[in-house]
């Protein structure tokens, strides 16, 4: 019988073939629903092309026709790993608008809650990310500690994740009674625990390979992008809100603002590793000091912004995120628009991974941190 033989160079043939696939769309019970349209050469990415608008709900111009308070319910939903970092912007916009001056307490408590949405935003960070890099591990140690920030806030807000606690003029409620307690509690706790992710993942000579000098990301490309927290200062980009323009209770403390300058997927992560700590460092400078006064100043029933146009920024756990209205002088925004620091952080996306293998695609879109809804809105 006359046996057939394939020619070598018909199997070697196929690594230089073109394809074009799918990655995702995702499902919704992870980070959002993301599409990229990947060209491939064999194992090697061409281009990436985002597609967006899975879960777009319209949220800018719903808010047009809502009043400034509600606006606060949607804006959690963008970002809800900055859910009360997004409230804060919208009431500041309001207080600055008003010319209201909150009370101190205010301030303090606004801050603490902030560095801690931003600590539960980094954990869940580092345990997803270990996890799409291959090690499960991870994800067990984040959700772990996670969890004792997401007590804290459902004791004092009513709510694990979205919790729509500031309100303009103040807070919906002052601290629960064991507030501080429980705070120093964890920050003695996570001090202990943070060196064992480095422990576990960021001295592992394997994940080491798989992030440095991948999606190189420069100063010049990362300030021509807008790309801005971590992702931004990974690059050696300064661009944190809360040194350049302090709000609330920032003014009062010291910390440093972590830089990393080759820009690659490792210093991405690195920025984050730090900022973990820096949090800590703040809510130490707070916990202790918080004034004695009212949780809220009292508002008008119904609030109504003098005629002009107002922007309002805060630093997000993955970046700048602004809120800008137009106002009529009526009780809802004649213009509504965000700007959202995932869509910035995006946007690079095909740039830093061209001529990269496919598996280090997931590297460094979760090096980026990205979370959906606040791109679609």
């Amino acid at each position: 019988m006359e046996q057939t033989t394939t020619k070598r160079e018909d199997i070697s043939s196929i690594d230089y073939q073109e394809f074009v696939i799918n990655m995702g769309p995702q499902h919704p019970s992870t980070h959002g629903v993301l599409r990229l349209m990947l060209k491939l050469k064999g194992e090697i990415v061409e281009v990436v092309q985002p597609h967006c608008g899975y879960i777009h709900r319209g949220i800018e111009k719903m808010c047009e026709h809502i009043t400034y308070p509600q606006t606060i319910h949607l804006t959690d939903r963008l970002d809800y790993l900055s859910a009360h970092m997004n409230n804060e912007a919208v009431c500041l916009l309001v207080e600055n608008a008003l010319q209201i001056e909150v009370p101190e307490r205010v301030k303090y408590i606004r801050t603490i809650l902030d560095e801690l949405t931003r600590l539960a935003s980094h954990q869940l960070w580092w345990c997803a990310f270990g996890m799409d890099m291959g090690a499960l591990t991870t994800f067990f140690y984040g959700l772990r500690d996670r969890e004792k920030i997401l007590d804290i806030f459902e004791k004092t807000t009513g709510s694990r994740l979205i919790q729509s606690f500031n309100v303009p003029g103040g807070l919906m409620n002052d601290i629960h009674k064991d507030f501080q307690k429980e705070v120093k509690e964890f920050i003695k706790y996570f001090r202990k625990i943070l060196p064992e992710y480095d422990q576990l993942l960021t001295g592992n000579v394997i994940f080491q390979q798989r992030t440095k000098d991948i999606g190189i990301l420069t100063k010049e490309d990362a300030i021509n992008f807008g790309v801005t927290g971590p992702s931004g200062r990974g690059s050696g980009f300064s661009c944190d809100v809360r040194k350049i323009a302090p709000y609330s209770a920032y003014p009062y403390v010291k910390f440093e603002e972590k830089l990393q300058t080759k820009g690659d997927t490792f210093s991405r992560y690195m920025v984050r590793m730090h900022e973990m700590w820096e949090s800590m460092n703040i809510l130490e400078q707070l916990i202790d000091n918080i004034p004695e006064g009212t949780h809220a100043v009292k508002m008008k029933p119904i609030i109504k912004l003098p005629e002009g146009e107002y922007y309002q920024r805060v630093e997000a756990s993955r970046g700048e995120f602004g809120v800008h209205v137009i106002s009529d002088g009526n009780k809802t925004p004649y213009r509504f628009k965000l700007r959202s620091p995932n869509f910035m952080n995006l946007s690079v996306m095909h740039h830093i991974s061209r001529n990269h293998k496919i598996a280090d695609l997931i590297a460094i879109s979760g090096s980026l941190d990205l979370v959906i809804p606040d791109i679609d809105r």
